[in-house]
């Protein structure tokens, strides 16, 4: 499909015409194409923007995958296709390891998923590295992410079905972990394995953004983009004391003075 360049929402439907397009390869569910657009209401609320409280969440969840002993960026089908090549970049820059983990499974959309993540991985390996990257150090850390989700060997305790298979040197060994698009009883699952939980969630009413450690509310295309450049910077410190309830009421707020404009422009 063919966007004009001058387009306001130019970036919008190029993303959606990525879902689509890989849910008609069958990399995605039919369910992918609502979840998105769910997804894609909340943005336009949020005014397609990353706003100042989900930039701190970013930078604390850097924080945290740099000081994490088993750093894990859990992928499912969307993000894969959205952000898959910035969630490599993330995961070379912090150490971490990628999980393919849908909630829709079949061994075709698996592998499908893992061949397009790979494929992504060799492509980033290839492009041009960050600065104050040489060319082989940048090669040297991609070559190093490994993606995990082929043999999936472990279960999350307290969940049923497939929702519960992951990898026992992912997911299940993780002590922090990103995961993009989570679903609520997975989140509050992790949780419950002592995990600190970093989600990237639009809605800051879900039960996945309520019960995560940090929640993210941002665009996951823009959320790994940014942190990407954040983990180029360098590292920092935890927040000991990270209050993320502020951040689910900053964006409520968002929201909310969002809608209050709308509705003055009806009157």
């Amino acid at each position: 499909m063919d966007i004009h360049t001058d387009h306001p929402r130019r970036k919008s439907l190029a993303s959606r015409q990525k879902i689509v397009d890989a849910q008609a390869a069958g990399m995605l569910a039919d369910s992918a194409l609502i979840a998105h657009g769910r997804g894609e209401a909340f943005d336009y609320l949020l005014g397609e923007k990353t706003i100042d409280s989900a930039r701190q969440s970013q930078r604390e969840a850097v924080n945290r995958l740099f000081s994490a002993q088993e750093p894990v960026i859990s992928m499912n089908g969307n993000s894969t296709i959205l952000a898959g090549k910035n969630a490599v970049r993330l995961a070379a820059l912090t150490g971490s390891k990628l999980e393919v983990n849908i909630f829709y499974r079949t061994e075709k959309r698996m592998n499908l998923l893992l061949e397009k993540m790979k494929f992504m991985k060799d492509e980033v390996m290839a492009s041009r590295p960050p600065k104050r990257f040489t060319v082989v150090e940048w090669k040297q850390l991609v070559s190093q992410v490994e993606i995990l989700g082929a043999h999936q060997d472990s279960l999350i305790p307290g969940l049923e079905g497939p929702r519960a298979r992951c990898c026992s040197g992912g997911i299940f060994q993780s002590d922090v972990i990103l995961v993009p698009l989570e679903d609520g009883d997975r989140c509050q699952a992790l949780i419950s394995m002592s995990k600190q939980v970093i989600v990237v969630d639009l809605n800051p009413l879900s039960r996945t953004s309520r019960f995560a450690t940090v929640t993210i509310v941002d665009e996951v295309a823009r959320a790994f983009s940014t942190m990407t450049d954040m983990a180029v910077e360098g590292k920092g410190d935890p927040d000991m004391d990270w209050d993320n309830q502020s951040v689910l009421e900053s964006a409520l707020n968002a929201i909310g003075n969002s809608a209050h404009r709308i509705s003055e422009l009806d009157d």
